[in-house]
Parts: structure tokens; C-alpha cells; sequence
């Protein structure tokens, strides 16, 4: 379609506002110098000078300028400074860092409001204007922009319109520092070389205090971040030199800021110990399609070309005919050579896009570099490249995101380019964040097994970093700077400087006397002292790291399978542990019952029922079952007696479990205790004056020696699902994302299959138990637990609580029916619901950043369809919040795990039997053991991670998911063993270092009194010659004492004034 149909639709406009609005993209300002810094090195610069020029009528004070000597632009080139977008450096095979045709507009706009460019090249001059307070004062909507041009040689316009170049300088010389064409091409002359680009930025941007943005006053050899602090600061985030040193991974372009020289770094040559991991991966194609989509665009639109001069060359064949004519034959020859042309191209394209197409499949290859920042150790972290350019800085990433002193002070370097990874428009970022994060991963998995490599921990860290002069117990602390220390580092590390006439990089060898030694700005190979080295035609040393090799734990097919059998039987063990028991001796035990199982109401869970279902009931963990509890014999499962539920039983459970069930109860043995299990799902808390005596009850009361039994299945069953989930995060890193998914539906089956076979195993007949007076409560089974789960307290019947006769257990239990308070079931029921009062003041656990911290609800809010808790911690690191705000039932929230139920040996229980009947702790006023005990393990898990000793073989995070039977058997012992000594070699080092001090200040003070003495003897000597030299010009004078002698020259003295 021609262009001409086109002239009636609407076009997009560019207002002045998006000046400003292309600028706030530059979040850190040295990003916006970094952009006309790139543009010199677009541009082969060699050189280019960063200063500032004080012009007080001007906002902020001076002028920033940017002058280099690189190919700089005619008119043409310059015109596409105007359109934003357009950049002729855009191709993926480029290694320049432009891309987006936008980086000298938002980066100046960024420092200033207005900005004016000279340029020279091909013996024309050019000027260019683009001022924000032109637009505002003269009320512009549309962007405008002068771009005068002069000849080089005569300094005339070249301009076929004169009342056009009359406008624009005139534009200029009202709205630019420079007032007439004198001054301009003063700037112009300013460009010593053939060519180069000169930027001046003026009505510079200002803080709140009304200074500007960078402080140029403080150091006058530097660009500061003004209102930054010296320290706790990188110094690349306050000091634009520093910035600069490592703003490219190979810098070929001297750079001066305030007329002197930035000693740029290589920062693979300023490592410790550097290594190379070559890295793989097909996961980075997000811009290679991109690439391919373009070329397979640009592709189709030759071919269409092609086929249409082909088209026309054989119409023009087949019209011609016979025609031999001069014309004839010239306009087809013309045809032809263009579809031949075209086709040329089209085929071109299309091998292009084949190629891209097959590279897209084929993985991008990186290389990782890390070495040990020996320099400046607190200065660690990853440092990003883009096609050489600094993206991102001092990224933590792997065993350095832990804080600890593992893989402290590594720097590691990588160059992705464009194909791998593309930058953001500012620079300062990844377009693709999922890639990025990566990428990241990636180079923390290498890292680690750089820090194994370098074998620094093996020999010692903090022996490491003593070696270096890292003598503070502080990880910011600069090193010593002893000269043995200095010398240290110095042979570790050699010198890598640049040629200031070659641009080449040199190796200078280690000398004794050249570790402070300060090199010259000028610095050319002439100067090296390797002999090899020291001319500029000599070749550049290649950088020849060590490589190292990521090395993965692989696991054979047997290896797996002798796994998934160990885990199989691992489970069933769990399974027939489940069965044990422990003994509750009163009511108050079974208020400590887990909080789930008395608050929750019952849910039937179907069998599709997913993993996270039953994780989302944030069940409380307990610790192991002791030993003699473990080898207990089983009690068989409870059996229903005739009495009927006062309230609708909640679904039947799946039908297999239902049906072992049956079979259990097929037949009831005749003394069989009432079950527990099957109490209605929402049945509230029964009060005391609800259970009636022995008389009201359809049942006959049961001998004593019935009890009723719980068992800990939600404890076990919780570690089983932790474990569970760590071996699957197991799998998926030893394994391939495809082998994982196959072989986890065979485990949970597998698992499943064997639960299943173990639950016909659980009910077995044990033989009756000694009477005793303690009372036993029996919990569900596992497939019975899932399904329903258990009311707020289990209502005791006449059978739960056996006293010597039945008469006294009959007026114990009138006499508790007297004292309790009624309730109100309903209420209860309805507060239980919404999760209000009963929830406010619970103790939990959220899990915040992979770590578990304790708290306590203290606020609900809850609607129709959900209930949120908000938990005050107890205590959190600095970085996390003091409060967070849950929602119940999450997988990020649990309840505290209560103190298990006390159990009772075999021998307590005999002496039970023999001795009198202990009394019944009264429970008619609520208790407070259970939270004394929460405080007290919360105050016990504080104490212990604040004293924590280094390296204990217990890990610290554990202590915060300690129970408290785990706090009661920790190994304070040897804790504190290990603190006293990590104390003692602190306290060691602490009267080392004071002895070391109080020797040299000794070696000092007798340095000193040698050397007075030596001045005394001098002085007294100078005062003998004084005298002697006295006596020979006055004969008569007779000075006997030293203040004699004193007063006598000061009295000369006062009379020669």
C-alpha cells in the first residue's frame, strides 16, 4: 500500500513532559554519567574528560562536561539524537553497549534540564540544543531542537536556509551559558583531535537542601554522591571514580574525572586465588527468540521482495519478446540484476534465520570467574557484565545470602551478552527477572564449590584472614596496615596496570620496595621492568585462570533403588510406632492435648485429598516416644458401647477403611471401652456438670482395669510428612526434572500401599493391664483420625476414671458436677467457627524466609471464606517485621507444639497399685502450666541462640524448632564448655593483641628516653661550644651554670632588637 494513503491517519506525538518522564528511569544517578561514558566507548573513543566548570548564574553552580576523542558525528548522525528509539549500534552480533537509541537523552535529562553537544568529524561542525527551559519559558508543547552546522576549515554555516540557522543560534544564545558564535566555537576548539564529541550539561538537578545532586566540592579530584555517608556505603555507590574503575570488565578507555586519571581495574586480575567454572545452559531464550522471530520476519519480507522482482523480471521477458532494441535490453538487464539481487538477499536472510533457529536449541555457554578479595574483604559478591558494561554489583547469591563467614570476601565476574541476557533501558538491571534469578542460582551452586576448591575453610578462615592482616573481630574492618602485611597481600596479588600510550595491559613482577610505591598517570611499557614487557608492540598476556569443574553428586539406579527400600521400611517402622501409647493421669493432661485436635472442627477428607490439605492443619509437632513407651504393648481399638450421639456423627470415611473397621468390630470382645474417636465433629466441650454419674448412663461402668488409651499419631504422622518433603527436595536436585516425575508417583504409592497393609496390623489383642488409678484416653486410629477429627475435650464416662470402689468414684464425680460451671455448647460452638476469642493469645509458629520464629495472635479478622491472625513474634531478626499478619490453617503458620503427655514407667505404675489413691488435681479454675511453659521455652530458646557458640554441632536454626523435652535434654554442658572456650580465645586474643601493644609501646618509651638522652648530651654539648666560642670573643665573660648561660644570650638578644 503506498505511503501516500497513510497522510490522513493519526500520528503519535512526542511532548515535551516525556523529556522529564525518559529521565526518572536513572534511579542511581551515577548510572545517568555511565551513559555518556558508554557513548564514548560506542564511539572508539581512546580518552575521555569528566570535569566541571563553576558558573555561578547558572542552578547548582557549574556545568558537567563530557569530552572525548572518539569518530564523533556529522549532521546526518546527529539528526538521529532527535528521534528517540533509533540506534544504527542495535544487532545482535554487536559489541557495543547502545542499544536503544535513548541513553545521552535520559541519561542528561537525569543530571540536568538542559544539555547542548558539540561535535566534529569529516570537516564539518555541529551543535546541538535540547533545553527543558527553552520549552518551558517559550510554552512548547512539541520538542524542538537547533542543530547549527559550520564548515571546519572557514567556520561559515552550512545551511541552505539562513533565516533557519539564524533561529536555531539565536535559540542558542539566549538559552545556552554561550552568547555568541565566539563562544561557541571556543567549545568547538576544546576537541583537539580529528574529531570527538564534547556534552555540556548545565541547571544541574537539586536535593531538598537546594545543593546539587553530585558534590564536586569535597574531593576536587572526584565526583561525590552528595548526602551520602563515607561509611557503611560501597564506595562505587558515593565516589563516580571509584564507579568508573570497574564500569567495564576489559577497560580500554582512559578515563579522567577533574583532570585526573581513574586507575581502572580488571577485577579477574585483583582477585586471590582466581578460578574459572564454564557454565551451560538451554534455560536463557528469551531474547535468542526474539532474535529469531526478527529474522524470520525479516526473512519472509525478502523473500515477498524477491518473488516480486522475479515476477516482474519474467513479465518484462515475456512482453519484450523479440524486441532486441538498446532501451528494451537496458531496462530488462535492470530487472534482472535487482531480482537477482533480491533473491541473493531473500537467501541470505533465510540462512540467517536458519542459523539463529538451530542456535536457539544449542545451550549459551558462560564463564564464571571467583577469586578472594583480599584487599577489601567486606567488599564481596557477584558482579554482573553485559557485553562488558556493569550491570549489577556486589549481588549476594548461594552460601553468601546465609550471613555467615562461608564464601565471605569472594567476588565473582561474568560477562553475559546480549543473546543470553538483555539489560534494561537504565542499565541497572535484567529485562527478564526469571532468567536473572537464574543465572544467580547458577553462579551461587558454582561458588560453593569454589569456596570447597580453595580449601579456605578446611585450613581455617579466620586463620586465613589473620594471615592477611585481618586482625579485628569485625567482618568491615580494614586490614593491617603493617608493612609485613602489606607485603603479604602485595606477593599474592601482582600488579596489573595499563599502558597510558598502547592501551595494553601489563603484568609488572613482584619487588620488595614497589608495594606502596605510587605509579604515574602516564604509566607506558616502557617503564615495566619485566623485559618481555616493556614495549608497546609486545602482545598482551593472555589471562590464564585455573579451571575448575562443578562437580554434582550422581546417584546410580541401584543407589536409588536401595534408597526408595530404606525409605518404604523407614515408614512402616513409623507405622507400627504409631501404635504405642503413653498415659494420661488427669483432666489437666488432656487440656494439653494438641490444640488442633480440640479446636478444629472435623472435615471429611476425600481420597484425592492432596498433600497440602493436610499439611494446611498445621498440626504441632512432639518429639520422639520414649523408649519404654515405644516398646509397650498396643491396646486393641476402642469399640462403640449402645449409647447414642447426641449430635449428627460427621461422613463416613473412604469405603476401604470403613470396611476394615467393620471387621474390627465384627467381634466386640465384652468388656470393650468406650471409643473416643467417634465423637461427633462438632460437638462442643462438655462441661462438668454434663457428665452424669454411673446411674444416668446407659452403660455399665467398666472394670478399672479398662482404661482408655491415646495414641500419638498427628506427631509422628507431621515428622513423616517433614521428611517426606525434604527427600522429594532431595531427589529433585540429584535427579533430572523427568526422572523426578516419574518416580515420586511410585513412592507415594509405594508408601500408600504400605500404610495401608500396616493399618490390619494395628489392631491386635494385648493382654489386660495391672489396675491402676490412672486414667487412659484413647485417641483415633490413623484412617479414622483423617476423616473426623476429635471434639475441644474427650467427655470422661463413668469407665475413664476408676477410683478403689464404685461408690467413691460416684461422689467424686457428684461432687465435680457440683463445683463446675455450666456451659454454653452453642456459643462455643459459634466462637470455635469464627475463630475469634479462642484464637487471640495462642502461641504459634510462622515461617518467615524459610525459618520457623515464635509469636503470639494477637489480633483476628475474619470473614466468610477466610480468617486471618495477626502474630506479634517474640523475636526476629533486624530485616524482618515485629508482626505479620497469617492466614489460619496456612502452611506458613502452626501452632507451638504442647509438652507431650507425662508418661509412666512400669514400676510407677506397680507402686500406684500398692500405694493410696492419689488425689485429683482440681481443674474447675483454668490452668496456666502451658503457657509458664511456652514462656519459659521461648525464653530458653533466646537464651541459647544468644550465647550460641561458632561451629557447635548442633546448627542454631534448630534450637528455634525445639520442643520442650528437646530443650530438657540439650547438651548445655558441653554448650556451655564450648562458649567458655570460644570466650576464653576471644578473651586470649584480646590480651595478646594488648600484650603486642604494650610491648611496642614499651619498645617506644625506651626508643624515646634514648633519644632524649641522646638530645641532651647534644644540647649540652652545643652549650659547651657556645660558651668556649664566647670566652674567645670576650676574654673577661665567666658563665659557670646553663642558666647563666641562658639569661646571657637572651639578654644579646634583647639588645640586638
Amino acid at each position: 500500500m503506498a505511503y501516500s494513503n497513510y497522510s490522513s491517519l493519526n500520528r503519535a506525538q512526542l511532548t515535551f513532559e516525556y523529556l522529564h518522564t525518559n529521565s526518572t528511569t536513572h534511579e542511581f544517578l551515577f548510572g545517568a554519567l555511565a551513559e555518556l561514558v558508554d557513548n564514548s566507548r560506542d564511539a572508539n573513543a581512546t580518552r575521555i574528560d569528566i570535569y566541571s566548570e563553576k558558573r555561578p548564574e547558572l542552578r547548582g553552580g557549574y556545568m558537567l562536561c563530557f569530552l572525548d576523542d572518539g569518530t564523533g558525528m556529522d549532521p546526518n548522525e546527529a539528526t538521529h539524537v532527535i528521534q528517540f528509539g533509533k540506534s544504527s549500534k542495535r544487532s545482535s552480533e554487536s559489541s557495543q553497549i547502545g542499544q536503544y537509541g535513548n541513553g545521552l537523552k535520559s541519561g542528561s535529562m537525569r543530571i540536568g534540564k538542559d544539555f547542548i553537544l558539540f561535535t566534529k568529524k569529516d570537516n564539518t561542525l555541529t551543535c546541538l540544543f535540547l533545553s527543558r527551559t527553552f520549552h518551558e519559558e517559550e510554552g512548547l508543547d512539541e520538542v524542538i531542537v537547533p542543530l547549527p552546522t559550520w564548515d571546519l576549515n572557514t567556520r561559515e554555516p552550512m545551511t541552505s536556509d539562513p533565516e533557519k540557522y539564524a533561529i536555531e543560534t539565536e535559540l542558542i544564545y539566549k538559552y545556552s551559558p554561550f552568547k555568541n558564535e565566539q563562544q561557541l566555537m571556543e567549545q568547538f576548539n576544546k576537541i583537539e583531535s580529528s574529531s570527538g564529541t564534547l556534552v555540556i550539561i548545565y541547571n544541574l538537578k537539586l536535593m531538598d537542601t537546594r545543593e546539587p545532586e553530585l558534590d564536586v566540592e569535597t574531593d576536587h579530584q572526584d565526583i561525590l554522591m552528595a548526602g551520602t555517608p563515607a561509611e557503611g556505603v560501597k564506595p562505587e555507590r558515593r565516589s563516580f571514580r571509584a564507579y568508573a574503575a570497574v564500569l567495564y570488565i576489559d577497560p580500554r578507555m582512559r578515563i579522567f574525572i577533574q583532570g585526573h586519571k581513574v586507575r581502572t581495574k580488571r577485577l579477574s586480575c585483583c582477585l586471590y586465588k582466581p578460578r574459572v567454572y564454564k557454565y551451560s545452559s538451554t534455560r536463557f531464550k528469551t531474547r535468542a527468540e526474539q532474535e529469531v522471530k526478527k529474522a524470520d520476519h525479516l526473512a519472509k519480507i525478502a523473500e515477498e521482495k524477491a518473488r516480486e522482482a522475479e515476477s516482474k523480471r519474467l513479465a518484462l521477458e515475456a512482453k519484450s519478446g523479440d524486441d532486441l532494441s538498446k532501451e528494451s535490453r537496458a531496462i530488462l538487464r535492470k530487472a534482472q540484476d535487482a531480482a537477482m539481487m533480491l533473491r541473493r538477499d531473500a537467501d541470505m536472510k533465510r540462512k540467517i534465520q536458519e542459523t539463529k533457529q538451530k542456535a536457539l536449541k544449542e545451550p549459551k555457554e558462560l564463564s564464571f570467574i571467583f577469586g578472594v578479595n583480599i584487599g577489601q574483604r567486606d567488599l564481596d559478591g557477584m558482579f554482573v557484565y553485559n557485553c562488558s558494561r556493569l550491570i549489577k554489583m556486589y549481588e549476594k547469591t548461594g552460601p553468601q545470602l546465609e550471613g555467615g563467614m562461608a564464601c565471605g570476601g569472594v567476588v565473582g565476574v561474568v560477562d553475559v551478552p546480549y543473546l543470553v541476557l538483555e539489560p534494561t533501558h537504565n542499565k541497572q538491571d535484567f529485562a527478564d527477572a526469571k532468567e536473572y534469578r537464574h543465572l544467580l542460582k547458577s553462579m551461587g551452586e558454582h561458588l560453593a564449590q569454589y569456596w570447597k576448591d580453595s580449601n579456605i575453610a578446611q585450613k581455617g578462615i579466620v586463620k586465613f584472614w589473620d594471615e592477611f592482616g585481618y586482625l579485628s573481630a569485625s567482618w568491615s574492618a580494614p586490614p593491617s596496615s603493617e608493612q609485613r602485611y602489606k607485603r603479604r597481600r602485595g606477593m599474592e596479588i601482582p600488579l596489573t596496570i595499563q599502558c597510558d600510550k598502547c592501551l595494553k595491559w601489563r603484568t609488572l613482577p613482584f619487588q620488595m620496595d614497589a608495594v606502596d610505591k605510587r605509579y604515574p598517570d602516564s604509566w607506558v611499557c616502557l617503564m615495566n621492568p619485566d623485559s618481555t614487557q616493556d614495549r608497546c608492540d609486545a602482545p598482551e598476556q593472555k589471562q590464564n585462570f585455573p579451571c575448575g569443574i562443578l562437580k554434582r553428586d550422581k546417584q546410580t539406579a541401584e543407589d536409588k533403588q536401595r534408597e526408595l527400600t530404606e525409605k518404604i521400611k523407614l515408614q512402616q517402622e513409623k507405622l507400627q510406632a504409631l501404635q504405642k501409647t503413653s498415659t494420661i493421669k488427669s483432666a489437666t493432661d488432656v487440656k494439653k492435648l494438641p490444640l488442633d485436635v480440640s479446636m478444629k472442627p472435623s472435615t471429611v477428607s476425600s481420597p484425592q485429598a492432596t498433600r497440602s490439605s493436610e499439611r494446611s492443619l498445621a498440626r504441632p509437632r512432639s518429639p520422639p516416644l520414649p523408649s519404654h513407651l515405644k516398646n509397650a504393648p498396643s491396646a486393641p481399638p476402642a469399640r462403640a458401647g449402645p449409647q447414642r450421639p447426641t449430635r449428627t456423627p460427621a461422613p463416613p470415611p473412604p469405603a476401604k477403611v470403613e470396611q476394615s473397621r467393620v471387621r474390627a468390630a465384627a467381634k466386640p470382645p465384652p468388656s470393650a471401652p468406650k471409643p473416643a474417636s467417634k465423637a461427633p465433629a462438632k460437638t462442643p466441650p462438655p462441661s462438668r456438670s454434663s457428665r452424669t454419674p454411673a446411674k444416668a448412663s446407659p452403660v455399665k461402668p467398666a472394670p478399672a482395669s479398662q482404661r482408655k488409651r491415646i495414641i500419638e499419631q498427628e506427631d509422628s504422622e507431621e515428622e513423616e510428612e517433614e521428611e517426606e518433603e525434604e527427600e522429594e527436595e532431595e531427589d529433585e536436585q540429584n535427579d533430572s526434572e523427568e526422572e523426578s516425575e516419574e518416580e515420586e508417583p511410585q513412592t507415594k504409592k509405594s508408601k500408600m500401599a504400605a500404610a495401608l497393609g500396616n493399618r490390619g496390623k494395628a489392631v491386635e489383642k494385648a493382654p489386660p493391664p495391672k489396675r491402676s488409678k490412672v486414667a487412659e484416653v484413647a485417641t483415633p486410629p490413623q484412617s479414622e483420625k483423617k476423616g473426623v477429627s476429635a471434639p475441644k475435650q474427650l467427655p470422661a464416662s463413668p469407665s475413664s476414671v476408676s477410683k478403689g470402689t464404685p461408690t467413691q468414684q460416684h461422689g467424686d464425680k457428684a461432687k465435680a458436677s457440683e463445683k463446675a460451671p455450666e456451659q454454653d455448647p452453642e456459643k462455643d460452638t459459634k466462637n470455635a467457627q469464627k475463630g475469634e476469642a479462642p484464637d487471640k493469645g495462642l502461641l504459634v509458629e510462622v515461617r518467615v524466609n524459610k525459618e520457623w520464629f515464635t509469636g503470639k495472635v494477637v489480633a483476628v479478622e475474619s470473614n466468610k471464606q477466610s480468617v486471618r491472625w495477626k502474630v506479634k513474634f517474640d523475636y526476629v531478626p533486624r530485616s524482618t517485621p515485629k508482626d505479620r499478619w497469617v492466614f489460619k490453617g496456612s502452611d506458613e503458620v502452626r501452632l507451638m507444639r504442647p509438652p507431650s503427655p507425662i508418661s509412666q514407667t512400669p514400676d510407677t505404675q506397680q507402686e500406684t497399685e500398692k500405694g493410696p489413691a492419689p488425689m485429683e488435681p482440681d481443674t474447675t479454675q483454668p490452668g496456666t502450666s502451658r503457657e509458664v511453659t511456652d514462656s519459659l521455652v521461648t525464653m530458653m530458646r533466646t537464651m541459647l541462640r544468644y550465647f550460641f557458640p561458632p561451629d557447635f554441632r548442633i546448627p542454631k536454626d534448630d534450637v528455634n524448632s525445639m520442643t520442650a523435652e528437646e530443650l530438657v535434654a540439650f547438651p548445655l554442658k558441653e554448650y556451655f564448655q564450648q562458649y567458655e572456650l570460644g570466650l576464653q580465645s576471644l578473651c586470649n586474643s584480646y590480651q595478646s593483641r594488648a600484650d603486642a601493644r604494650a610491648k611496642a609501646v614499651e619498645e617506644k618509651s625506651s626508643n624515646a628516653e634514648i633519644k632524649l638522652k641522646e638530645a641532651d648530651e647534644k644540647l649540652q654539648k652545643l652549650r659547651t661550644n657556645i660558651v668556649a666560642l664566647l670566652q674567645k670573643v670576650q676574654e673577661d665573660i665567666d658563665i659557670n651554670t646553663d642558666d647563666e648561660l641562658d639569661a646571657y644570650i637572651e639578654d644579646l638578644l634583647t639588645k640586638g632588637d
